[in-house]
């Protein structure tokens, strides 16, 4: 017998256990099983579960499952990412801790031999975690970016991709980490809004040039006012250090006169050119914007477009260099910004402060503000790879679901830029990438020492390279310490080189690159392996829409371009968890939910069930306790449902077929049954995992445990042997299919009431799919018995909605029965009487005076409440109801209705109103109805 209530905590690493050491996570070496892959988007090493991975891998999770039932070779890929920065920065925070040296008084060697140590010791708590949640992932196939086969991928990639001239090195902008010292990519900044201030410097015209400007005096009458400098506005003073020109709107009337023209720098007392480009807003400010183009994204486009110099005022560690007058040199940025205001006030060109607040990026790990900074990096010809990547997606290969997100990255790819591959950090893939000096390089000139490149997928093709690029008499090595790497001159002369040591790139790559062959280097790629060739391409993706740019592209463009293959047929977008409010979970609010706590306090079946029912195509999940404590309270009723069974003698009869049943119930599940299995299926195809979920909530609870059991109960109670039979095989039958049909979402407790109500031949996992039968369902059956269920429901709404006692055995009257209906009404008499909790039921020409009337097929049912309630005590409190359900629709309409408030209000808000004035407006509907009934009593 079963136990009285099922044990989560004990029960699911039990059958976890069972399932990864039986191999049943493997998919089949069938070779007529059609393969069915996902690759797993891989978790940072340092990672742990939280809500959103809960829902990415529990979706994940559901389709494996499905599939595997279904008889494909089903695999789940899985892996971790190396994470550059967040690992480095793990380790480093380590070792301060302990009081050790930094990385770079240890060295690099010494600093990544200490990392793979913090690998192998701390790093796999994620996988553990999804072990908890029930990813059926394939374990023994799993991948790490920096693992030997992804490395070699990596190399032969960007190797290839510079032979193509798709990687180049160039001098740009980009988002740059004073603190970690890189550069970071767009996903890594975040921006916050600050309080600042506009400070508004006057730029002093040169050669005693002049120009009327127009002002208003304190009438608001213009006048022009002669002057002798350009007001230009700005909320970082310490670039001006950098400025190389002034820019005005080219049709801007008041400084036509003036473009071509030169100002002075006040602080440096450079001359610097005004120029006319479109970036300059006439109606912002001024109209006048400095132009500093090596430290702003904008100013950068408009410095090529006018061929102005690029004045570097920063170090890496955002203190101000060389470059700048001797008085600054060595401040911090912001430091610098104080003294330079400071002057600016004292020499009188400081013309007005004013507050603003802005948008300021920041590293989202380190926390600092992020300077643009002008640095030679790698880069990859993105725009090229993107032209296959879009077309894919344009003629179908690959399809999102929701369709909506194609727009995010068609847009995206339309207007891609350079993408920046280099990192300056230690932790990661080193960039295959040799500098070595010009063959006529000179002893004087030192940017001649590294200027050639070499790039190589091994040693051997490496040196091959470059003995071909110096002639075989010149001795070729590798820099042992690349910072004391260097050259020799024969019989020193300064131009006959005798020996040179190749320095290789301290940096390397942008985690994204390595994660942007995930698809097909997990598989085995360069190899042609057997699972390259059975699993790629993958059927789906499900990842989040947060990385449609950063991840989801770059896959699409390195898989076509190096397999001649889009990745993935299937983009399946998931939602954006959210608390009980709508409100996005940050720790900062305190509302954030611990997947991992709500395992232990529900259980994983119901964790998994809520994010299920709940993951609508393009809404996000709102998500409370309630909800997840709700559908533990599900798998409760189904663990119950098989008590009931058990305690009843239903067990599966060996060779029972439900074609053959006979009685109307028998035949009315079986085709309640296959119905379930036609939505569900159809759904999990389509990734609709609420529309399955919500399925089969309905099926178990309401139809399976509400109604076939207690219909059913009458003839295990009887003495018909022959009923009783085929009753107790078909409820065995109906809950094997539940089992089956839930398994993908509630995998626990449904292999566990598969093991312990039955002996069974095999697990669950990997238990065959049903398949949906049209023929199954039988019309007249299914006619009769929700006659039945319909008219029961009618009685205990009307009963509910009159506050009938529960005790009152209400007689109920049928107006206008046919004879079918009369004779169903004889049929199942004692069902209706003992179910409607009602003192007699009847048929009649007229309704009984006192009646409450419903509809129920051709006839009216007449519940007789009268002499129970007092009807027009009811019909007050109903009207009462209503106007309160009036109230509120009156003042949700308001708000919804009143501009301001829908501009202002935050999203969640908006939501909470519109789903308010939705559940009145049914409200109201629902009682009015009631109270149109209770009328025709009176």
């Amino acid at each position: 017998m079963l136990e009285k209530t099922f044990d989560p905590k004990t029960v699911e690493p039990r059958l976890y256990e069972m399932w990864e050491t039986s191999g049943a996570f493997k998919p089949s070496d069938d070779e007529g099983a059609v393969p069915f892959s996902i690759v797993i988007p891989p978790p940072n090493v340092t990672g742990s579960l939280h809500i959103g991975h809960a829902l990415n891998n529990t979706l994940q999770d559901v389709l494996m499952r499905f599939e595997r039932m279904r008889g494909k070779a089903a695999l789940w890929l899985p892996g971790t990412d190396h994470a550059g920065i967040a690992t480095q920065m793990v380790v480093e925070r380590q070792l301060a801790a302990a009081g050790n040296v930094g990385r770079r008084d240890m060295g690099r060697e010494a600093f990544v031999e200490k990392v793979w140590q913090w690998k192998a010791e701390s790093s796999g708590t994620i996988q553990g975690q999804l072990r908890r949640l029930g990813a059926s992932c394939d374990w023994s196939r799993e991948r790490f970016t920096l693992d030997e086969g992804l490395s070699a991928a990596v190399r032969k990639v960007f190797v290839q991709l510079y032979k193509e001239g798709l990687i180049y090195r160039d001098k740009r902008l980009v988002n740059w980490d004073p603190h970690f010292q890189t550069a970071i990519s767009d996903l890594e900044v975040e921006q916050k809004e600050v309080d600042g201030h506009y400070w508004h410097f006057a730029y002093p015209l040169a050669d005693g040039v002049t120009f009327d400007y127009p002002v208003k005096d304190e009438e608001g009458h213009e006048t022009l006012e002669t002057r002798d400098y350009i007001v230009v506005a700005t909320t970082r003073p310490e670039t001006m250090l950098g400025d190389t020109a002034v820019a005005v709107h080219p049709d801007d009337e008041r400084y036509q006169a003036l473009i071509g023209k030169e100002v002075i720098l006040p602080i440096t007392g450079r001359r610097i050119p005004i120029v006319g480009d479109d970036y300059a807003d006439p109606t912002k400010g001024s109209g006048a914007v400095k132009i500093t183009p090596a430290h702003d994204f904008n100013d950068f486009q408009v410095g090529k477009r006018h061929n102005l110099p690029l004045i570097n005022i920063l170090t890496p560690f955002a203190t101000l260099n060389d470059e700048v007058p001797e008085a600054y040199r060595g401040l911090d940025r912001f430091a610098a910004r104080k003294a330079i205001i400071a002057r600016a006030e004292q020499d009188g060109w400081l013309k007005a402060i004013e507050k603003t607040k802005h948008m300021v990026p920041h590293g989202d790990r380190s926390g600092v503000v992020i300077e643009p900074f002008l640095t030679d990096q790698w880069y990859v010809n993105a725009g090229e790879l993107a032209k296959e990547a879009l077309a894919a997606v344009e003629d179908g290969r690959t399809v999102f679901e929701p369709k909506n997100w194609e727009k995010t990255y068609f847009e995206w790819l339309r207007n891609i830029e350079p993408w920046c591959i280099s990192r300056q950090l230690w932790w990661g893939h080193r960039i295959p990438a040799w500098f070595g000096p010009d063959k006529n390089a000179n002893f004087d000139d030192m940017s001649t020492w590294y200027s050639q490149i070499f790039v190589a997928e091994t040693e051997e093709e490496l040196l091959e390279q470059a003995k071909g690029y110096y002639g075989s008499e010149i001795e070729v090595s590798l820099a042992k310490q690349p910072d004391k790497a260097g050259l020799a001159w024969k019989d020193g002369t300064n131009n006959i080189l005798e020996r040179v040591e190749l320095r290789q790139d301290e940096d390397v790559l942008d985690t994204w690159f390595s994660s942007a062959l995930w698809p097909f280097s997990t598989m085995g790629w360069p190899e042609q392996t057997r699972d390259l060739e059975r699993f790629y391409p993958t059927h789906t993706l499900v990842t989040g829409f947060d990385i449609i740019f950063f991840w989801v592209a770059r896959m699409m463009m390195m898989g076509l371009h190096f397999t001649g293959k889009a990745p993935f047929q299937r983009v399946f977008i998931n939602a954006l968890v959210r608390d009980e409010k709508g409100q996005k979970m940050s720790k900062s609010k305190g509302n954030v939910m611990d997947p991992l706590v709500l395992i232990d306090e529900f259980g994983a079946d119901a964790l998994r069930f809520t994010l299920s029912a709940m993951s609508g195509q393009g809404r996000d999940i709102k998500l409370a306790k309630q909800r997840i404590e709700g559908y533990r309270n599900f798998g409760t009723k189904l663990w119950n449902a098989h008590r009931f069974a058990q305690m009843n003698e239903c067990a599966a009869v060996a060779g029972f077929d439900p074609s053959s049943v006979k009685l109307t119930l028998s035949r009315w599940i079986r085709g309640e049954t296959h119905k379930t299995v036609k939505i569900v299926t159809e759904a999990l195809e389509a990734c609709a995992f609420d529309d399955a979920a919500n399925a089969l909530y309905k099926f178990v609870w309401n139809v399976v445990c509400d109604w076939y059991v207690e219909l059913s109960k009458p003839i295990l109670n009887g003495e018909d042997a022959e009923a009783k039979a085929e009753i107790r095989a078909m409820t065995a039958w109906v809950l094997d299919q539940c089992l089956i049909l839930l398994h993908p979402v509630m995998p626990f407790i449904t292999e566990e009431l598969w093991a312990a109500t039955d002996g069974r031949a095999k697990a669950l996992i990997v238990e065959q799919w049903p398949v949906y039968a049209a023929a199954a369902i039988d019309a007249a059956a299914d006619t009769e018995i929700n006659w039945l269920i319909n008219l029961i429901s009618e009685v205990r709404s009307v009963r509910s909605e009159m506050n009938v006692p529960g005790s009152a055995k209400v007689p109920l009257t049928l107006t206008g029965a046919g004879p079918q209906t009369q004779g169903w009404l004889t049929m199942h008499r004692d069902l209706i009487l003992f179910l409607g909790r009602l003192g007699e039921v009847g048929v009649a020409e007229t309704a009984p005076v006192g009646s409450v009337p419903f509809v129920i097929a051709e006839a009216t049912g007449n519940l007789s409440v009268a002499e129970f309630i007092d009807l027009k005590a009811e019909a007050a409190r109903l009207a009462k109801d209503i106007a309160a359900f009036d109230k509120t629709i009156e003042g949700t309409k308001r708000k919804l209705d009143n501009p301001e408030f829908v501009k202002k209000a935050p999203e969640e808000v908006i939501t909470e109103n519109q789903e308010r004035l939705k559940d009145a407006e049914d409200g109201k509907a629902r009682l009015s109805a009631a109270l149109e009934r209770l009328k025709a009593a009176l």
